[in-house]
This record gives C-alpha cells, sequence and structure tokens, in this order.
C-alpha cells in the first residue's frame, strides 16, 4: 500500500516523499480513507505510530478541495490539544505537510501574550491548533469565530480531561456548529472519553490498531528498585556507569524537576527543565538545545509526555512513576518512534509501589526488576504483578524454643497459665452492704 493508493493528492504526496513517508502506518491506512469520506472517527493508536498525519493529510485535502475562503477572524479546522508542546508539534505538521497548499494554519496556547494571537486570527485560520483554555479567552474576546467549521479533531482528549479542561471544553462545544465532521484521536481512552465522543460523534468510525492502552512493544522496560533518598545519587552513576547520552527524564513534580537539574549541574551534566512555571519561550529554547545536543538530560513533568516529538531518542527515565497510569504509556512513547527500538526504565522506591501496580494492569505486563549493586534499597519494593495485587515480602520464620526438661516444661507452663489469670483486686464492701433494710 502507498500514500497514493489512500486517494491523497499530488501536493500532499510530494510533501510525504520529501519526508520520506513511504509506507502508511496501520492508522493512517485505515484512517485517511475514513476522513476523505467525511466520516466521524474514534481512533486509538500507540504514540509515535504516524496518527498525527491519519488526520491531518485528509483535512489539508478537503479544505483545499471544498468550501469557501476563509472569513476574517473564521476558522475551518480547529484541533484541540491538552499542551503548548503537542500545539506546537501539532502545527508544525499541518505546515510541513501542507507546505504545497494555499492554506494558513495557526497555534494559540497559554504562558505567551494574547495579542499576537488576536491580530493574526484578524485574517482567517483555515487549520487553528489550540489549547482549551487560551481558545476559550479568544473566542470570549471574539476573536475567534466558529460559523463556517467543518471538522474539530480531539487529540489526546483523555489528557485533557486529566488536566481539569472538562468545564472549558464543555463551553467550547456549546459554541460550536453541529454540523461539522469530528474526530477523536488518542493513544489511550478513559471511559469518560468514550462518553464523551458518545456525545459528540455521529456513527464514528472505531479504529484500535493497538491493544487498549498498549505500551509500544519497541520499548524494552524495566524498573530499578531503590530507596527515595537515593534516587539523584542513582541516576548519576547509571548515567556514568552505562554510558548513557541524551536522557528525557520525567519528574513528579515541578520542583522535583528543578531539584534534579540543580544537582545535575553541580555533578558537572549538562541538564535542562521543561515544566508549567517556566515560560514557553524558555520550555521551546530547553527542547530546542536537547534537540541540538547542547543538552544531555531533559527533565520535565508530565507536561511534556505529550507534545515532544523528539527524532531518535534512545532512552526515558521515569524519575517518579506519574500518578496518572495512562501517562506512563504516553511517557515512554516519547521512544521507540516510528519503528525504531528504545528503552524505559523506571527508579522506584517503596511507597510508590501501588502506582507501579496501577501500570502493569494498564498495560498488561509485570515490569522486569534489576538490582543495581550499591542501591540496594533498605525499604524493600513490594512485589506485583500485572493482575494488581501487590504481594506481601513474606515472614520471617520464628525460631523454633529449644527444648527443656518435662518437668521445667511444666513449671514454665504453670507460669504461663498463671501470669494470664486476671489479677482480681479484693473489694472492700461498704457498711450495711448487703442487709436488709428495715422498714
Amino acid at each position: 500500500m502507498t500514500f497514493a493508493s489512500l486517494g491523497l493528492i499530488e501536493p500532499l504526496l510530494r510533501a510525504t516523499e520529501a519526508l520520506g513517508y513511504q509506507t502508511p502506518s496501520p492508522v493512517q491506512a485505515e484512517a485517511i480513507p475514513a476522513v476523505l469520506k467525511g466520516r466521524d472517527l474514534m481512533a486509538a493508536a500507540q504514540t509515535g505510530t504516524g496518527k498525527t498525519a491519519g488526520f491531518a493529510l485528509p483535512l489539508l485535502q478537503r479544505l483545499t478541495q471544498e468550501g469557501p475562503q476563509v472569513a476574517s477572524n473564521s476558522v475551518r479546522a480547529l484541533v484541540l490539544v491538552p499542551t503548548r508542546e503537542l500545539a506546537e508539534q501539532v502545527n508544525e505538521s499541518f505546515r510541513v505537510y501542507g507546505q504545497h497548499l494555499p492554506l494558513r494554519n495557526y497555534a494559540v496556547y497559554g504562558g505567551v501574550s494574547i495579542n499576537p494571537q488576536m491580530m493574526k486570527l484578524r485574517k482567517g485560520i483555515d487549520i487553528l491548533v489550540a489549547t482549551p483554555g487560551r481558545l476559550l479567552d479568544l473566542y470570549r474576546q471574539n476573536a475567534v469565530k466558529f460559523d463556517q467549521l467543518q471538522a474539530l479533531v480531539l487529540d489526546e482528549a483523555d489528557r485533557m480531561l486529566d488536566l481539569g479542561f472538562a468545564r472549558e471544553l464543555d463551553e467550547l462545544f456549546a459554541a460550536l456548529p453541529k454540523r461539522r465532521q469530528t474526530l477523536l484521536f488518542s493513544a489511550t481512552f478513559s471511559d469518560a472519553i468514550r462518553q464523551m465522543a458518545r456525545e459528540l460523534l455521529r456513527n464514528p468510525l472505531s479504529i484500535e490498531v493497538s491493544p487498549r492502552n498498549a505500551a509500544a512493544k519497541s520499548v524494552r522496560q524495566w524498573l530499578i528498585p531503590v530507596d527515595k533518598k537515593r534516587k539523584s545519587e542513582l541516576f548519576v552513576h547509571l548515567l556514568g556507569e552505562r554510558n548513557w547520552g541524551q536522557v528525557l527524564v520525567f519528574a513528579k513534580t515541578r520542583k522535583g524537576v528543578d531539584q534534579l537539574v540543580d544537582e545535575l549541574q553541580a555533578q558537572g551534566v549538562s541538564a535542562d527543565a521543561i515544566h508549567g512555571d517556566k515560560p514557553q519561550p524558555s520550555r521551546l529554547r530547553a527542547l530546542q538545545r536537547f534537540k541540538d545536543n547542547e543538552v544531555q538530560v531533559l527533565v520535565a513533568t508530565d507536561v511534556a509526555a505529550r507534545g515532544l516529538d523528539i527524532d531518535d531518542l534512545p532512552l526515558v527515565v521515569n524519575f517518579d512513576l506519574p500518578i496518572v497510569a495512562e501517562d506512563y504509556v504516553h511517557r515512554i512513547g516519547r521512544t521507540g518512534r516510528a519503528g525504531a527500538t528504545g528503552e524505559a526504565v523506571s527508579l522506584v522506591c517503596a511507597d510508590e509501589v501501588q502506582l507501579l501496580a496501577a501500570i502493569e494492569v494498564l498495560t498488561r505486563q509485570t515490569l522486569q526488576r534489576r538490582e543495581e549493586p550499591g542501591f540496594i534499597p533498605d525499604h524493600r519494593v513490594p512485589q506485583t504483578d500485572a493482575s494488581g495485587q501487590v504481594l506481601k515480602k513474606p515472614k520471617k520464620p520464628k525460631k523454633p524454643k529449644e527444648p527443656q526438661a518435662s518437668a521445667g516444661k511444666a513449671a514454665a507452663l504453670g507460669r504461663w497459665i498463671d501470669s494470664e489469670k486476671p489479677k482480681v483486686k479484693a473489694v472492700r464492701k461498704a457498711p450495711g452492704f448487703g442487709k436488709a433494710k428495715k422498714g
């Protein structure tokens, strides 16, 4: 099968050929013809399998062939994404795929000034990629209109709900025209997202090219048990001992990200950070430095788990396990992309055992454990498996008592029985107690 056989027009075929795309991935092979026919779509695919092209290529073709020119402050296709990084990545994909087409695309998100975005929207945008919060701000200020909207794409909608965008999404959906094409693409689908799909999509085609919530088979996964206070020390040790090159590291909190970066820099390791407190230019600069090999270690919170598109990234390290198990799939999906292989290593301490169990249930596999000499934890990580059970550590057997002489045993038994008898204190009777009262 080729991209030409899917019915794509020549300018798009030129773009895919220049990118080195030869054979459509499974999700592209199923999604592109359906989107070209105008079908609503609900597609589950592992991250890194090319799902962005699965909706971008056919939407570019439909917008080129159908409908009037975009009016001022209007959009013809809207792509909603959970994070700034993913907005930039998806917008860049539309730019590259549509470089030979007369269409305009743009991305809007928070963390930067809203005024340039309002100015850009005045000319009208064919494809707008947006995070829900900033899009709602623009809509409330009449900077964007949806009268000409033909298509809505929800990319990583489960993450948008995780980040608390449910109210913003409801308000945006109410503002959109009812007659539109709706496409739902994600690596994972929670039950809440399936309910959303039932409300928004009309007779959708359902595509699942991989098991639900599965991790990519191209990523080798394992964990190292370690005490929490020694995680930083272990990571620096592994960095040198294993001769790791570039590493993308995920930590749970913004404070944890900054602390790890400070410790790495103090050890002479080039490191940078991405998290929600960083201004967007700083985040983009850190990502670009990592892509340009100027930085060896990029440390991020889950804000970057979806949207970091890094070629040939060999290794992802979970410094902390994610609170939401689905985020594990997205984290490790940053490596092993587009047919390449990768590794995902998790540093796990005892109080993360429930998070580990949830991840193993979700991915339907028990992660292999490898203890690192010199870092065997004092607080052992209980055994887990893909059934979700946390297996308690076996208790140490009690030492048998030394045999004693029979008389000694009887005496000891007598003393034991006597010691167990409750001691009853003598109760002093009050005067007249028990005597019959005189009439």
